[in-house]
Protein backbone atom coordinates (compact mmCIF):
# COMPACT_ATOMS: atom_id res chain seq x y z
CA UNK A 1 0.00 0.00 0.00
CA UNK A 2 1.67 3.21 -1.15
CA UNK A 3 1.21 6.08 1.24
CA UNK A 4 4.56 7.84 0.98
CA UNK A 5 5.13 11.23 -0.65
CA UNK A 6 5.26 11.41 -4.41
CA UNK A 7 8.06 13.23 -6.22
CA UNK A 8 7.61 16.96 -6.18
CA UNK A 9 6.30 18.39 -9.41
CA UNK A 10 7.20 21.87 -10.58
CA UNK A 11 3.73 23.00 -11.58
CA UNK A 12 2.24 26.02 -9.89
CA UNK A 13 -1.09 25.49 -8.08
CA UNK A 14 -3.89 25.32 -10.60
CA UNK A 15 -6.09 28.20 -9.46
CA UNK A 16 -7.85 30.97 -11.27
CA UNK A 17 -7.30 34.12 -9.26
CA UNK A 18 -10.17 36.59 -8.89
CA UNK A 19 -9.76 40.30 -9.46
CA UNK A 20 -8.18 42.26 -6.63
CA UNK A 21 -11.18 44.41 -5.90
CA UNK A 22 -10.79 47.66 -4.01
CA UNK A 23 -8.56 47.59 -0.97
CA UNK A 24 -8.63 51.24 -0.06
CA UNK A 25 -4.86 51.42 -0.17
CA UNK A 26 -4.38 53.69 -3.15
CA UNK A 27 -1.42 52.81 -5.36
CA UNK A 28 -0.01 49.95 -3.27
CA UNK A 29 0.37 47.82 -6.40
CA UNK A 30 3.43 46.03 -5.05
CA UNK A 31 1.11 44.20 -2.66
CA UNK A 32 -1.49 43.26 -5.28
CA UNK A 33 -0.15 39.70 -5.52
CA UNK A 34 -0.56 39.16 -1.78
CA UNK A 35 -4.05 40.63 -1.83
CA UNK A 36 -5.10 38.37 -4.69
CA UNK A 37 -4.26 35.33 -2.56
CA UNK A 38 -6.36 36.79 0.27
CA UNK A 39 -9.37 36.86 -2.09
CA UNK A 40 -8.54 33.38 -3.33
CA UNK A 41 -8.37 32.02 0.22
CA UNK A 42 -11.79 33.54 1.01
CA UNK A 43 -13.21 32.06 -2.19
CA UNK A 44 -12.05 28.54 -1.25
CA UNK A 45 -13.01 28.75 2.42
CA UNK A 46 -14.77 25.65 3.75
CA UNK A 47 -15.94 24.26 7.08
CA UNK A 48 -15.26 20.93 8.76
CA UNK A 49 -19.01 20.32 8.90
CA UNK A 50 -19.06 20.45 5.08
CA UNK A 51 -17.14 17.17 4.87
CA UNK A 52 -19.11 13.92 4.28
CA UNK A 53 -18.78 12.57 7.82
CA UNK A 54 -20.74 9.33 8.21
CA UNK A 55 -21.46 9.03 4.49
CA UNK A 56 -18.14 7.45 3.52
CA UNK A 57 -15.51 5.55 5.56
CA UNK A 58 -12.85 7.60 7.36
CA UNK A 59 -9.93 5.57 5.93
CA UNK A 60 -9.61 2.73 3.39
CA UNK A 61 -11.48 -0.34 4.61
CA UNK A 62 -9.45 -2.72 6.76
CA UNK A 63 -11.91 -5.66 6.70
CA UNK A 64 -9.83 -8.13 4.68
CA UNK A 65 -7.26 -10.56 6.00
CA UNK A 66 -6.41 -11.76 9.48
CA UNK A 67 -7.13 -9.65 12.57
CA UNK A 68 -3.41 -8.91 12.79
CA UNK A 69 -3.26 -7.73 9.17
CA UNK A 70 -6.35 -5.52 9.62
CA UNK A 71 -4.89 -3.98 12.77
CA UNK A 72 -1.59 -3.36 11.02
CA UNK A 73 -3.26 -1.57 8.11
CA UNK A 74 -5.30 0.59 10.48
CA UNK A 75 -2.16 1.49 12.43
CA UNK A 76 -0.48 2.59 9.19
CA UNK A 77 -3.31 4.99 8.43
CA UNK A 78 -3.41 6.25 12.02
CA UNK A 79 0.28 7.09 11.78
CA UNK A 80 -0.24 8.98 8.51
CA UNK A 81 -3.08 11.00 10.03
CA UNK A 82 -1.12 11.68 13.22
CA UNK A 83 1.82 13.13 11.32
CA UNK A 84 -0.42 15.46 9.31
CA UNK A 85 -2.30 16.52 12.45
CA UNK A 86 1.02 17.29 14.14
CA UNK A 87 2.18 19.39 11.19
CA UNK A 88 -1.02 21.45 11.07
CA UNK A 89 -1.17 21.96 14.83
CA UNK A 90 2.35 23.41 14.63
CA UNK A 91 1.34 25.45 11.59
CA UNK A 92 -1.34 27.21 13.66
CA UNK A 93 1.41 28.64 15.87
CA UNK A 94 3.54 29.67 12.91
CA UNK A 95 0.65 31.29 11.03
CA UNK A 96 -0.35 33.20 14.17
CA UNK A 97 3.19 34.50 14.49
CA UNK A 98 3.18 35.66 10.85
CA UNK A 99 -0.12 37.48 11.40
CA UNK A 100 1.32 39.25 14.42
CA UNK A 101 4.64 40.21 12.83
CA UNK A 102 3.65 41.18 9.28
CA UNK A 103 3.69 45.02 9.08
CA UNK A 104 1.71 45.34 5.85
CA UNK A 105 -2.08 45.59 5.76
CA UNK A 106 -2.50 43.25 2.79
CA UNK A 107 -0.30 40.61 4.39
CA UNK A 108 -2.23 40.80 7.66
CA UNK A 109 -5.46 40.29 5.72
CA UNK A 110 -3.99 37.21 4.09
CA UNK A 111 -2.53 35.79 7.30
CA UNK A 112 -5.90 36.16 9.03
CA UNK A 113 -7.19 33.57 6.53
CA UNK A 114 -4.12 31.38 6.96
CA UNK A 115 -4.60 31.19 10.72
CA UNK A 116 -8.20 30.13 10.10
CA UNK A 117 -7.08 27.56 7.53
CA UNK A 118 -4.51 25.93 9.80
CA UNK A 119 -6.96 25.90 12.71
CA UNK A 120 -9.61 24.31 10.48
CA UNK A 121 -7.12 21.71 9.26
CA UNK A 122 -6.23 20.85 12.84
CA UNK A 123 -9.91 20.53 13.75
CA UNK A 124 -10.51 18.18 10.81
CA UNK A 125 -7.49 16.01 11.65
CA UNK A 126 -8.61 15.80 15.29
CA UNK A 127 -12.08 14.69 14.24
CA UNK A 128 -10.61 12.11 11.88
CA UNK A 129 -8.26 10.86 14.61
CA UNK A 130 -11.32 10.27 16.77
CA UNK A 131 -12.81 8.15 13.97
CA UNK A 132 -9.76 5.85 13.70
CA UNK A 133 -8.92 5.21 17.35
CA UNK A 134 -6.52 7.93 18.47
CA UNK A 135 -3.05 9.21 17.69
CA UNK A 136 0.10 7.27 16.89
CA UNK A 137 3.80 8.10 17.34
CA UNK A 138 4.85 11.75 17.00
CA UNK A 139 7.51 12.84 14.47
CA UNK A 140 10.35 14.45 16.49
CA UNK A 141 11.80 16.18 13.42
CA UNK A 142 8.60 18.10 12.71
CA UNK A 143 8.90 19.63 16.17
CA UNK A 144 12.49 20.67 15.42
CA UNK A 145 11.51 22.23 12.09
CA UNK A 146 8.73 24.22 13.73
CA UNK A 147 11.19 25.42 16.36
CA UNK A 148 13.49 26.76 13.63
CA UNK A 149 10.64 28.78 12.12
CA UNK A 150 9.22 30.07 15.40
CA UNK A 151 12.66 31.15 16.64
CA UNK A 152 13.88 32.63 13.35
CA UNK A 153 15.11 36.20 13.73
CA UNK A 154 13.39 37.86 10.79
CA UNK A 155 10.02 37.84 9.06
CA UNK A 156 11.79 37.06 5.78
CA UNK A 157 13.18 33.84 7.28
CA UNK A 158 9.82 32.77 8.68
CA UNK A 159 7.96 33.30 5.40
CA UNK A 160 10.72 31.56 3.43
CA UNK A 161 11.01 28.50 5.66
CA UNK A 162 7.30 27.93 6.18
CA UNK A 163 5.52 29.07 3.03
CA UNK A 164 8.12 29.09 0.29
CA UNK A 165 9.83 25.87 1.35
CA UNK A 166 7.70 23.56 3.49
CA UNK A 167 4.22 24.41 2.20
CA UNK A 168 5.46 23.68 -1.33
CA UNK A 169 6.84 20.27 -0.42
CA UNK A 170 3.76 19.09 1.49
CA UNK A 171 1.44 19.39 -1.53
CA UNK A 172 2.64 16.21 -3.33
CA UNK A 173 2.20 14.28 -0.08
CA UNK A 174 -1.45 15.25 0.14
CA UNK A 175 -1.95 14.27 -3.49
CA UNK A 176 -0.45 10.82 -2.97
CA UNK A 177 -2.35 10.16 0.26
CA UNK A 178 -5.56 11.15 -1.54
CA UNK A 179 -4.80 8.77 -4.42
CA UNK A 180 -4.13 5.98 -1.93
CA UNK A 181 -7.39 6.50 0.01
CA UNK A 182 -10.09 6.84 -2.65
CA UNK A 183 -13.66 7.20 -1.42
CA UNK A 184 -12.77 8.16 2.15
CA UNK A 185 -12.86 11.15 4.46
CA UNK A 186 -9.07 11.10 4.33
CA UNK A 187 -9.13 11.61 0.55
CA UNK A 188 -11.67 14.42 0.85
CA UNK A 189 -9.57 16.20 3.47
CA UNK A 190 -6.31 15.84 1.55
CA UNK A 191 -7.92 17.24 -1.58
CA UNK A 192 -9.08 20.29 0.40
CA UNK A 193 -5.65 20.76 1.95
CA UNK A 194 -3.93 20.50 -1.44
CA UNK A 195 -5.84 23.62 -2.52
CA UNK A 196 -5.33 25.47 0.77
CA UNK A 197 -1.60 24.80 0.95
CA UNK A 198 -1.18 25.71 -2.70
CA UNK A 199 -2.65 29.10 -1.81
CA UNK A 200 -0.39 29.36 1.25
CA UNK A 201 2.68 28.68 -0.88
CA UNK A 202 1.63 31.12 -3.60
CA UNK A 203 0.97 33.86 -1.06
CA UNK A 204 4.31 33.21 0.58
CA UNK A 205 6.13 33.55 -2.74
CA UNK A 206 4.28 36.81 -3.47
CA UNK A 207 4.98 38.30 -0.04
CA UNK A 208 8.60 37.15 0.07
CA UNK A 209 9.22 38.99 -3.21
CA UNK A 210 7.86 42.16 -1.59
CA UNK A 211 9.96 41.70 1.54
CA UNK A 212 13.18 40.99 -0.36
CA UNK A 213 12.86 44.15 -2.50
CA UNK A 214 14.04 46.22 0.46
CA UNK A 215 15.97 43.55 2.35
CA UNK A 216 19.64 44.08 3.08
CA UNK A 217 22.39 41.74 1.96
CA UNK A 218 22.70 40.64 5.58
CA UNK A 219 19.02 39.63 5.75
CA UNK A 220 19.30 37.69 2.49
CA UNK A 221 22.42 35.95 3.76
CA UNK A 222 20.53 34.92 6.90
CA UNK A 223 17.91 33.23 4.71
CA UNK A 224 20.58 30.97 3.25
CA UNK A 225 21.99 30.30 6.71
CA UNK A 226 18.50 29.39 7.96
CA UNK A 227 17.96 27.05 5.02
CA UNK A 228 21.30 25.33 5.64
CA UNK A 229 20.38 24.94 9.30
CA UNK A 230 17.00 23.36 8.58
CA UNK A 231 17.84 21.19 5.55
CA UNK A 232 19.43 18.29 7.49
CA UNK A 233 16.41 18.18 9.81
CA UNK A 234 14.09 18.22 6.81
CA UNK A 235 15.96 15.22 5.40
CA UNK A 236 15.61 13.41 8.74
CA UNK A 237 11.89 14.23 8.73
CA UNK A 238 11.39 12.99 5.17
CA UNK A 239 13.14 9.68 5.86
CA UNK A 240 11.75 9.11 9.35
CA UNK A 241 9.04 6.47 9.79
CA UNK A 242 7.16 5.57 12.98
CA UNK A 243 7.14 1.92 13.98
CA UNK A 244 3.79 1.43 12.23
CA UNK A 245 5.38 2.35 8.89
CA UNK A 246 8.99 1.29 9.42
CA UNK A 247 8.61 -1.67 7.08
CA UNK A 248 7.40 0.64 4.29
CA UNK A 249 10.31 3.01 4.77
CA UNK A 250 12.86 0.17 4.53
CA UNK A 251 11.36 -1.06 1.28
CA UNK A 252 11.31 2.39 -0.32
CA UNK A 253 14.44 4.07 0.97
CA UNK A 254 16.15 4.33 -2.45
CA UNK A 255 13.06 5.95 -3.92
CA UNK A 256 12.77 8.28 -0.93
CA UNK A 257 16.33 9.48 -1.37
CA UNK A 258 15.79 10.09 -5.10
CA UNK A 259 12.63 12.04 -4.30
CA UNK A 260 14.49 14.09 -1.69
CA UNK A 261 17.15 15.07 -4.20
CA UNK A 262 14.42 16.36 -6.55
CA UNK A 263 12.63 18.22 -3.73
CA UNK A 264 15.78 19.93 -2.50
CA UNK A 265 16.79 20.90 -6.02
CA UNK A 266 13.29 22.35 -6.46
CA UNK A 267 13.76 24.37 -3.28
CA UNK A 268 17.01 25.80 -4.62
CA UNK A 269 15.25 26.84 -7.82
CA UNK A 270 12.50 28.56 -5.83
CA UNK A 271 15.07 30.49 -3.81
CA UNK A 272 16.89 31.49 -6.99
CA UNK A 273 13.62 32.73 -8.52
CA UNK A 274 13.32 35.12 -5.56
CA UNK A 275 16.68 36.64 -6.43
CA UNK A 276 18.59 34.90 -3.64
CA UNK A 277 22.20 33.83 -4.11
CA UNK A 278 21.90 30.07 -3.60
CA UNK A 279 25.56 29.28 -4.28
CA UNK A 280 26.12 28.72 -0.55
CA UNK A 281 23.18 26.37 -0.05
CA UNK A 282 24.54 23.05 1.20
CA UNK A 283 22.38 20.21 -0.09
CA UNK A 284 22.78 17.20 2.24
CA UNK A 285 22.87 14.71 -0.65
CA UNK A 286 25.27 16.63 -2.90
Amino acid sequence: MAIEPAQTTHDEPEHTLPDDGGNGDGERTEYAGVLRFYHLAKHHEWQVRDMPWGDIPPIPETTKGSPQRKARRKDVWRSVITQQYQADALAVEMAGQLLSLAPHHEAKLYYSTMVQDESRHTEAWLKLIGEVGGTAERDPYLDKMAKYVLEADTLEEKVFLMQVFYERLIIPRFRLIARSSRGTILEDLCNRLTIDDGIHHGAGMAYERVLLQSASKKVKSKLIQAANLMLPTFVDHALWRPKERAWIGSAMRSRDIARLRAELDDGVRLASSLGLDVSEVELPFH
